[in-house]
C-alpha cells in the first residue's frame, strides 16, 4: 500500500484483489427479517438465479490469474449457497485445479446450515473449505430474525448443520448479527459460541435505512439525497454496539487471549501495532474487494450491490478491467478521501479509518456528513480497550506473546 498526496491507494500489483462469488444470488430457503440481500433479486426478476458454468469457468480462470500472491482464495457466498447443488462446487473445485498453475488454492463458503448433510460434510473436509456457519447465538437470540419462510424458528435445525461438522471435523466458524435483541445478551452470545466449538467469531452490526428508490429496492447506500428515510427496528443503537463489544472483550482479555478470536479485537491489535487490519472495513482504502454475481455482474462491493455501482460483466469485461477501473480505484480511494475533519482528528482514526463506508450515514457534532454511524460505540470500544491494547501490542513488538496479558490478572 502506497500513499500520494495524501490520497491512500491499494498497490494491484501487491494487494490481493478478491471477488466474493454468488453462484445462487439472492436465493434464499430462510426469510430472516433483517437480511439485506434478499430484496436484490429484484435486479434479476424473472432470471435464473444459478450461475451458469461458462460464467463459473470464466470467474475461476480470471480470478486466479489477476491474483498478485502465490495464495488464493475463492469465497462463496448468498443468498443459500448450498442451494446451487453439491455437483457445482465439486465442478468449481476441478477448474481451480486446471488453471492454478502452482497456486495454493483455498475455499470459504457462507451458509445458514439448515441443507448441510454428511454428504456436504464430507465434501468440505475433503476439500479443506472453511465452512462459515450464520448463527446469532442461543435459541431465544437466534430465533428472533433468523426465521424460514413459514416464519418458524430455524436454531434447532442450524444446530443438527453444526454437529455433523463437527462429526466430520470439517472446519468452520461463526458470523452473528448484532440486532437490537442479540445486543442486550453479549455474554450469553460469547459464552455460548465458545460452548459449541467456535474458536473465530465475526460479529456484524445492523446498520440499514429504508427510503425511496426508483428501481423498487428499499435498502439505500450512504447519502442524504433520498425521501421518507428510517432505519428497521431491528439496527442496534451506537451505544448498546460499544457495550457488547466491552463486555465481551473483559471477558475475553481475562481468560481467552490466544484461545478464542474475535474479528474486532483481532483488527483492532493489528492497528495498535502498525500492520493491516486483515479485513476491509477497518483499512484505511477499500475497492480490493467486489462481488460477482449469478450472471457475471460485478459491482464495487457485497454492500453496494446497487445500480449506480455495477462495473461491468464478465461476459465483455475482465476482472482485471474492472477491479483497476478509474470507477473502482474512486470507489476504494473515497474511504479515505470523504472522512470527515472529525475523524481526521480522532487519536483512533488508525484502528477503524471510519469503518465500513455503507455505514458513514450520521453527522459530525458540527453538521459536517459522513461520520460512521457506530462512531460513538466504536471510540468507547477503543477507550476502553486501550491499555490492554497497548500491553499486548508491545508484547508482540518484543517477540513474546499477547495472551500473557492474562498472567497481569492473576498478580
Amino acid at each position: 500500500m502506497s500513499e500520494k498526496k495524501g490520497t491512500a491507494i491499494f498497490n494491484p500489483l501487491t494487494f490481493p484483489i478478491y471477488v466474493m462469488a454468488k453462484p445462487i444470488g439472492a436465493l434464499c430457503n430462510l426469510d430472516c427479517h433483517y437480511c439485506y440481500y434478499l430484496e436484490k433479486g429484484e435486479l434479476y426478476r424473472g432470471a435464473s438465479p444459478k450461475m451458469s458454468d461458462d460464467i463459473l469457468e470464466r470467474y475461476i480462470k480470471e480470478y486466479i490469474e489477476c491474483q498478485p500472491t502465490q495464495n488464493v482464495l475463492f469465497t462463496w457466498h448468498g443468498g443459500e449457497t448450498l442451494l446451487r447443488g453439491i455437483e457445482f462446487f465439486r465442478k468449481a473445485v476441478k477448474l481451480q485445479q486446471q488453471y492454478a498453475r502452482g497456486r495454493n488454492i483455498s475455499n470459504s463458503i457462507q451458509t445458514n446450515g439448515i441443507l448441510l448433510n454428511d454428504e456436504w460434510c464430507r465434501f468440505f473436509k475433503e476439500e479443506n473449505f472453511l465452512v462459515g456457519i450464520s448463527l446469532d447465538g442461543p435459541e431465544h437470540i437466534h430465533d428472533r430474525y433468523r426465521r424460514d419462510k413459514s416464519g418458524r424458528g430455524t436454531f434447532a435445525k442450524v444446530m443438527k448443520g453444526v454437529e455433523l461438522l463437527q462429526k466430520h471435523s470439517a472446519e468452520f466458524n461463526t458470523l452473528s448479527v448484532i440486532n437490537d435483541y442479540s445486543v442486550k445478551y453479549p455474554l450469553q452470545v460469547y459464552n455460548f459460541f465458545k460452548s459449541i466449538g467456535s474458536r473465530y467469531m465475526q460479529f456484524s452490526p445492523i446498520v440499514e435505512r429504508w427510503g425511496d428508490r426508483a428501481d423498487g429496492l428499499e435498502l439505500l447506500p450512504p447519502g442524504n439525497n433520498f425521501e421518507n428515510v428510517e432505519m428497521p427496528p431491528w439496527c442496534v443503537s451506537p451505544k448498546d454496539y460499544g457495550n457488547f463489544y466491552c463486555t465481551i472483550f473483559d471477558e475475553w482479555v481475562r481468560k481467552d487471549v490466544g484461545q478464542y478470536f474475535v474479528q474486532l479485537f483481532d483488527s483492532t491489535l493489528a492497528g495498535w501495532v502498525g500492520e493491516q487490519p486483515g479485513v476491509c472495513i477497518y483499512a484505511k482504502v477499500c475497492g480490493h474487494a467486489a462481488v460477482i454475481e449469478h450472471n457475471g455482474d460485478v459491482y464495487s462491493c457485497d454492500h453496494f450491490v446497487f445500480p449506480e455501482y455495477k462495473l461491468g460483466n464478465i461476459r465483455t469485461k475482465t476482472l482485471t478491467e474492472m477491479m483497476l477501473s478509474p470507477e473502482q480505484m474512486k470507489f476504494g480511494e473515497r474511504k479515505f478521501t470523504s472522512l470527515p475533519r472529525q475523524c481526521r482528528e480522532c487519536e483512533f482514526l488508525k484502528l477503524c479509518n471510519g469503518e465500513c463506508p455503507k455505514n458513514r450515514i450520521a453527522t459530525t457534532a458540527d453538521g459536517e456528513e459522513g461520520l460512521n454511524y457506530l462512531c460513538e460505540g466504536l471510540k468507547q470500544f477503543f477507550i476502553h480497550t486501550k491499555p490492554y491494547m497497548q500491553y499486548m501490542a508491545e508484547q508482540l513488538k518484543r517477540g513474546l506473546p499477547p495472551a500473557d496479558i492474562m498472567n497481569k490478572f492473576k498478580e
